[in-house]
């Protein structure tokens, strides 16, 4: 238990006396984060925790994360050039279908980290190994690991926890999603390059419920032509309150005295185009992601994917969710998996589940042409199989095939009149 207590323990009465501060957690690396001046053009900080305040910035990070998280992950292995099985009694596939560690399940585990990858460009967790075999994956805050790589190429890994004491830990000791990255060691993440829109994109939310809290109306300035005094001062003060929140002379004209007049001191939100503004930084926000715009709400315009929804949904799944799906697979193989034949690997088929005609047809051509048994369609269905279901029906298509020999073609020919 020492290396448990050395991870995860509690502070201890020796408490080392080192200078810097402590980052406890998200709220107080924000804090540490606006200090160091990590903020926009906009006059908006962005952090990974601020931008999903954002709309666009949550919807994509949502939809890609549930994605990962609900599609069906299998340990399979290569038993020949040609045979693929199911390996249900590989000690990895309680970890990956079962549970992850003490206190999450598949899905939570899954979703968690490639939110942390999405946001942060790199996802850790803790490998727990028995007797050589995976039995649990602890998942690491991003925030709290440094990652370093020695002269020899070798990563090393040092996790601040939560009592401010560091822990050391081996390459082959952390499970470690890499996003897009430079430098071939850690991932960079989209909200460091996507920093400035999602900056505009909340300052244009904090503009607009200012706008909506003052009634939508702009500023204005007025003109007296004499001067008010005290009392005057405070009653008119409190009657503009009164028209512009919603008292009960809202909606009603504003009456003025004593020769007052009104002028405009700032432009509204119409001539600044705000609304146009803000569909535009949702835009570019789903452009960092990879996410097509019709997926997080915006579908006014098509874009370069196909103008249809099939073929954009298509190419959501070739070019961005394939490169999530392909880093999950090869790291799990690379970390967790030492057998040259055993290998983790997504069940793409199942995003076809919410697609009843587009299941039908597959699974009807894969019959056709002799790809599959009616029981294994069964199968993929979560149906029992039935009797004479595992015949694979012979392709349609036998062109060319050649006829017996004692076949005499002769007898086919047009005879003369």
């Amino acid at each position: 238990m020492g290396f448990w207590n050395r991870l995860f323990g509690v502070r201890s009465a020796a408490q080392p006396s080192g200078g810097g501060e402590i980052i406890s957690g998200p709220d107080d690396l924000e804090r540490v984060i606006r200090t160091a001046g990590m903020g926009t053009l906009s006059g908006v900080s962005v952090t990974a925790d601020t931008a999903m305040r954002t709309a666009a910035v949550y919807a994509c990070v949502r939809l890609l994360s549930g994605t990962v998280a609900n599609l069906p992950l299998h340990v399979k292995e290569r038993v020949d050039s040609l045979t693929r099985e199911d390996r249900p009694d590989h000690a990895l596939w309680s970890v990956l279908r079962r549970s992850p560690n003490g206190w999450q399940t598949p899905s939570q585990f899954r979703r968690m980290m490639q939110a942390h990858l999405l946001l942060r460009g790199n996802a850790y967790a803790q490998i727990v190994r028995s007797r050589g075999r995976v039995i649990a994956l602890n998942p690491l805050h991003p925030d709290r690991m440094e990652v370093k790589q020695g002269d020899d190429l070798e990563l090393a890994y040092t996790y601040l926890r939560r009592d401010g004491r560091k822990v050391r830990l081996d390459a082959k000791e952390v499970f470690h999603l890499v996003g897009l990255t430079l430098d071939g060691v850690k991932g960079v993440s989209v909200i460091t390059y996507a920093r400035e829109t999602i900056g505009l994109s909340l300052a244009q939310e904090r503009h607009g419920a200012t706008t909506f809290k003052n009634s939508a109306r702009p500023s204005i300035v007025l003109r007296h032509p004499n001067k008010l005094g005290k009392e005057g001062l405070e009653f008119l003060r409190s009657s503009l309150d009164d028209y512009r929140q919603g008292g009960e002379a809202e909606g009603k004209a504003l009456i003025l005295e004593e020769g007052m007049e009104t002028s405009q001191l700032s432009m509204t939100a119409e001539d600044a185009q705000w609304i146009e503004s803000r569909k535009f930084s949702r835009g570019d926000i789903a452009m960092f992601f990879g996410v097509p715009p019709h997926m997080i709400g915006d579908t006014e315009k098509s874009t370069s994917w196909g103008s249809g929804i099939e073929q954009m949904g298509l190419g959501f799944v070739t070019y961005t969710l394939e490169d999530h799906l392909t880093t999950w697979e090869e790291t799990i193989n690379k970390a967790l998996i030492v057998e040259p034949d055993v290998y983790a690997r997504f069940n793409r088929r199942a995003l076809l589940r919410g697609d009843t005609k587009a299941r039908q047809g597959f699974y009807t051509s894969m019959m056709q042409w002799g790809a599959m048994s009616p029981n294994e369609v069964r199968a993929l269905e979560d149906m029992n199989p039935r009797e004479g279901g595992d015949i694979y029906y012979p392709p349609p298509n036998t062109a060319g095939t050649s006829k017996p020999d004692d076949e005499d073609d002769s007898n086919d020919a047009p005879k003369a009149p």
